[in-house]
């Protein structure tokens, strides 16, 4: 019996495809390294759809938050990741989180037991040349298997620690502290949000960059080096007192139009995608914890009441330029009978990887029926995540993300941030429903 889809990896987004092909009646061969005498660094069993970090999934509140709505839109299109989620949840206020032995234990046994799905432990060192495949291998893909990638993509594809800048919400931008402009006025556009700092506050500012806390690497990790491109701030702080304002917080050719002169030194933001929504604060890649970047960049003028849809963050990773390599339907342009669904495809989080490996899986069930599955709308979870990886996001500088509001078309008019949140779960709800009829 031929198997109709070869997905490769075994972790959340390769587990959703396999049982969403499978419930549409496609026969699976899912490969699996680990159990077959392979481990990765992070891994500690042979479990599928592991939770190798933490064991939440984030809020669960599908009327407000943007993680929670996915959640439901997964739930409506059969997930089997919430469904074993839902059955192991374990106490976590309006979060759902898992036990995570009898989550991956429910992930296990239901794709062993289904007639449709073959699981075979092997190490796969090369993307498939025929037949339909299914690439979930995530940030912690096999050297070989990488180095495959990188030959079928033209791009590199292997393992480093990719410094994160934090994103934050245009809307929670001080504009009458901030200004748009260009350094020396350059092209016909005002392209970045400048926060300017005086003396004292840069001082201070950088002083907070060499006190915070920062995290640290895990043993696996430490020799992996970081590019000196995307270095954190707060190591470039320590290589002296002024190097952030001949760097990254460089104030030339900036006038400050209260003052109309150039600040001592300044913060930019750069537009982060194509809605306008999210700005990407430059230069500002950092290993400081969450909560110490969220105290410290507060203190930037113009930032004090900032709302970030991503933090900036420390990690070794392996992700393809999705944006720039992908279709619609999540197909590599240059191998269409190759798929990318999970965290290798740049988005980041759990459900958001399985997210993407159900959209993978449907895709492919469509394509071996002959049919072309509509795609679902930007204005749901679902269009609004598959949207960024596949084109909403900046091909340039492309870095992880998890689903937020701000990759949503933006809702019309004014409204108090809870309205607004509801009001955008309450589209994206009719427009599900009016996509799956």
């Amino acid at each position: 019996m031929t198997n109709k889809v070869h997905i490769i990896g075994g972790g959340l987004a390769g587990s959703e495809a396999a049982w969403q092909l499978a419930e549409a009646g496609v026969r699976v061969r899912l490969s699996e390294m680990r159990g077959g005498g392979e481990m990765t660094p992070a891994h500690h069993t042979d479990g599928l759809a592991e939770l190798v970090c933490s064991n939440s999934f984030r809020s669960d509140d599908a009327e407000h938050n943007a993680v929670g709505l996915l959640h439901a839109e997964m739930r409506t299109l059969g997930s089997l990741i919430m469904a074993a989620a839902d059955a192991h949840k374990v106490p976590a206020g309006s979060a759902l989180a898992v036990d995570r032995d009898g989550f991956s234990a429910r992930v296990t046994e239901t794709l062993a037991a289904h007639p449709k799905i073959e699981i075979v432990r092997e190490r796969v060192d090369a993307l498939p040349a025929e037949g339909l495949a299914i690439v979930a291998t995530g940030p912690l893909t096999a050297a070989r298997l990488a180095e495959s990638i990188g030959a079928a993509t033209g791009a590199d594809a292997l393992a480093f620690f990719d410094a994160i800048a934090p994103i934050v919400h245009r809307d929670s931008i001080d504009m009458h502290v901030c200004w748009m402009a260009s350094r020396w006025d350059k092209g016909d556009t005002k392209d970045y949000i400048n926060c300017p700092m005086t003396k004292e506050q840069y001082l201070a500012f950088r002083q907070g960059l060499l006190d915070g806390e920062k995290t640290e690497f895990k043993e696996w990790e430490k020799d992996t080096p970081y590019f000196e491109g995307c270095m954190p701030i707060e190591v470039a702080a320590e290589r002296g007192e002024d190097t952030l304002r001949y760097g990254p917080m460089k104030p030339v050719g900036l006038d400050d139009p209260r003052t109309g002169r150039w600040p001592y030194a300044v913060v930019q933001l750069r537009q982060d995608n194509a809605l306008g929504t999210l700005w990407n604060m430059v230069g500002f890649q950092t290993k400081l914890k969450h909560g110490e970047q969220v105290r410290l960049f507060r203190t930037i003028p113009g930032l004090e009441q900032a709302e970030f849809a991503r933090l900036g963050g420390l990690h070794r990773n392996t992700f393809i330029n999705s944006p720039q390599l992908l279709d619609g339907t999540l197909r590599l342009k240059a191998r269409p009978n190759v798929r990318f669904a999970g965290q290798i495809t740049g988005c980041e989080g759990y459900v958001e990887s399985a997210a993407i490996g159900l959209l993978a899986g449907r895709f492919a069930a469509a394509e071996l029926g002959g049919e072309t599955l509509a795609l679902p709308p930007p204005t749901t979870a679902l269009g609004a995540l598959l949207g960024h990886i596949t084109g909403g996001a900046e091909a340039d500088g492309y870095q992880p993300m998890n689903v937020n509001f701000g990759l949503f078309p933006p809702i019309e008019g004014r409204a108090k941030k809870a309205d607004r949140k509801k009001r955008y779960t309450d589209r994206a709800r009719a427009d599900l429903a009016a996509w799956l009829a």
